[in-house]
């Protein structure tokens, strides 16, 4: 019978080290094979060593071209930034550098879009935040409760109170049982800046309603309310059914640390002794003077009676 079969492979005895030098000056020099084992390099070259056998790797030779060096998320939110702060009020001027901004951009950059407008936060540019996150939310990008959040607050800032009114009845209305409990916080303060009280209770009542727990300066902002409105009877409910918490979580170097929370009592014993300490002191230190002007006086009494 015949059998067919692959010729052995041909295996050279020894390696060999192909040197492959680009000039600086001089442009691609021809590769050269050398038997030798050891690796020079020539200054003002930038050799390129490949060691292969006889089917070995195809040796690869520099690239010609060079690769631009690629710009991270931080110095393209300072960019956009810049490109913000430099524009006027109207909507078409700044939409439309928004858009030449990410004109070349295969992706929409959300990354960056975030950390502008933290550092737009940071700056307290509300103006800008309320564009920057509205042209965002037009295009259809980054429709999170964060962002919400982000432009309720801005317009909250910018005295804007309608349509932040009607921003949080449109979020309340779609996310009725899943909305977050800052967002009632920040109502609940906006009205309490403002002195809105009715509107304080019914954001207070759609959040028993809902058993989401108050925290403990909306229960305060509440508590005050009912106090400048003389409902004693119900600022004593309050306060039993929303005692303070005994401890408080802090995280001290990565680790989530519990420890016991002061009562407001116990701020305001301390506030009270240093307070005392300070008039004693102020008190010693007039008494001190007083006694060394009337000393002064002596001295020169005595003296003008001694001439």
């Amino acid at each position: 019978m015949f059998s067919l079969s692959y010729s052995p492979a041909i295996v050279s005895k020894r390696l060999e080290t192909i040197e492959v030098w680009r000039g600086l000056s001089s442009g691609l020099k021809c590769p050269l094979i050398t038997p030798r084992t050891s690796i020079r390099t020539t200054k003002g070259t930038a050799p390129l060593h490949l060691v292969c056998a006889a089917k070995g790797p195809r040796p690869r030779y520099p690239r010609v071209w060079k690769t631009k060096r690629r710009i991270g998320t931080i110095s393209k939110s300072a960019k956009l930034v810049e490109c913000i702060k430099n524009l006027s009020n109207v909507k078409e001027e700044v939409y439309g550098a928004l858009d030449t901004f990410i004109a070349w951009e295969l992706e929409f950059p959300l990354v960056t879009v975030k950390k502008a407008l933290r550092t737009l936060e940071n700056q307290q540019e509300w103006k800008r935040i309320i564009q920057l996150t509205k042209w965002m939310l037009n295009k259809g990008q980054g429709r999170t409760m964060g962002s919400y959040f982000t432009l309720l607050n801005a317009l909250a800032e910018d005295d804007r109170l309608e349509e932040a009114e009607e921003l949080w009845n449109k979020l309340f209305s779609e996310n009725l049982e899943s909305t977050p409990r800052i967002f009632f916080d920040k109502m609940i303060s906006i009205y309490y800046k403002r002195e809105m009280h009715d509107h304080i209770f019914e954001t207070f009542a759609d959040m028993e309603e809902l058993g989401v727990r108050p925290s403990m300066s909306v229960v305060t902002m509440v508590g005050d309310v009912f106090q400048k409105l003389g409902m004693m009877d119900k600022y004593e409910k309050l306060k039993k059914k929303y005692p303070p918490p005994k401890w408080e979580y802090r995280y001290i170097k990565g680790k989530r640390i519990r420890i016991r929370k002061k009562e407001p009592s116990e701020f305001q014993n301390v506030n009270k002794e240093v307070i005392e300490i300070d008039e004693t002191e102020e008190n010693s230190e007039i008494s001190d003077e007083l006694h060394g002007e009337s000393s002064d006086e002596l001295n020169h009494e005595t003296s003008s009676s001694a001439t």
